[in-house]
């Protein structure tokens, strides 16, 4: 619990009173209701040391076994001693996002506020939780994550094929989700709010590898504040249970299928934008101007050149559609979410449990 929260809960203060005391009274990580959520699937040899390092202020630790064939549950609790330890075990495997789903729901079962997913594999420095949690107590952002792409020293240690895959895929996760201003998309070293969790675990999202992207999707349908935090790529003995070859074709459509529901849900569903009619004349322009070449192509007398209203009836559609499309990724980008959602999410549910107690 942070001290701004205890002396709330002394006395009743006035909207004044509190905007002054979090300006004053910063946000402290002991008591902030800080829980890791480890999934365990092959991470026998290292999960031992994750929890070892987990920082003192983190009230709890849930590790998921996700059918884990080495036993990473029974091990965690023949050699864990560490009392803060709770272990989930699933009767089948998931995959990483349907243990880290599992996860969030025990540690927001047993009270936790902010919930911080790590591997199981030591691959993640638990020297950055604090930097991961930290814009979500200051009230900045509903989700956080790492981003090893903010320094080409954080890079060193990444090989370059994953370098350049990373991109890509950064890229495209910025069509698929509108998160326009972050990066690394499939990092897993994330932190989120446990309310907003909550709304999220009542998604569809992905259980396997395109979890992480996936889950930056359907926060994007909340409009949920996420921000990117700067630390270093870290890799060592750990074995990946990721095959490239096995994901590019499913992950391109899925980020297809999201890019596309993203925009139909967006500006055409939940709101009506500007960027919704330059969508619109954009995509009919270009489709006209193409639409109208290819048949002049396809019927012309073969030799004959075309003339100069022929070439601008086909180009100028496609001109002033590009221009259209443009536009609207202009607004697209600018419509990133600014505001967090936490903040009435957690007073939705004090209201909640006030209303239950008075009851």
């Amino acid at each position: 619990m942070t001290s701004f929260d205890n002396i709330a809960r002394q006395a009743p203060l006035s909207p004044d009173d509190r905007r002054k005391l979090m300006r004053v009274l910063p946000p402290k990580l002991e008591g902030a209701g800080v829980w890791l959520v480890v999934p365990c699937y092959k991470v026998r040899a290292h999960i031992l040391k994750v929890i070892a390092k987990t920082p003192a202020w983190v009230e709890g630790i849930v590790c998921v076994d996700d059918a884990c064939p080495e036993g990473s549950g029974d091990f965690i609790e023949a050699e864990n001693t560490d009392p803060r330890v709770v272990v989930v075990r699933l009767p089948q495997n998931q995959g990483v996002g349907g243990a880290t789903m599992a996860g969030y729901r025990e540690a927001a079962r047993r009270g936790g506020q902010v919930l911080v997913k790590v591997d199981g594999d030591d691959q993640m420095d638990l020297g950055y939780v604090a930097h991961l949690v930290a814009p979500i107590l200051l009230g900045e952002a509903d989700y956080a994550k790492g981003n090893r792409f903010t320094s080409i020293s954080h890079l060193r240690s990444m090989p370059s094929v994953r370098v350049f895959g990373n991109a890509v895929l950064s890229f495209a996760a910025k069509l698929s989700t509108g998160y326009w201003n972050i990066f690394d998309p499939t990092n897993g070293y994330t932190a989120i709010e446990a309310n907003v969790a909550k709304m999220a675990m009542e998604k569809r999202v992905s259980k396997r590898f395109f979890f992480e992207t996936d889950l930056l999707y359907h926060l994007g349908t909340l409009r949920a504040v996420v921000r990117d935090v700067p630390m270093p790529a870290r890799y060592a003995d750990e074995v990946s249970n990721l095959r490239i070859s096995a994901i590019v074709g499913p992950f391109a459509l899925k980020h297809l299928k999201n890019f596309l529901q993203r925009v139909l849900g967006q500006y055409f569903v939940r709101d009506f934008h500007a960027a919704s009619l330059e969508l619109v004349f954009g995509l009919f322009s270009v489709l006209f101007g193409v639409g109208y070449a290819a048949h002049y192509l396809a019927t012309r007398v073969p030799g004959q050149a075309a003339s100069a209203g022929v070439v601008m009836a086909a180009a100028l559609p496609i001109i002033l559609g590009a221009q259209f499309l443009l536009q609207a990724m202009n607004f697209d980008v600018l419509n990133v979410p600014t505001r967090p959602i936490h903040p009435y999410l957690r007073t939705i549910a004090r209201m909640e449990e006030e209303e239950d107690a008075r009851q």
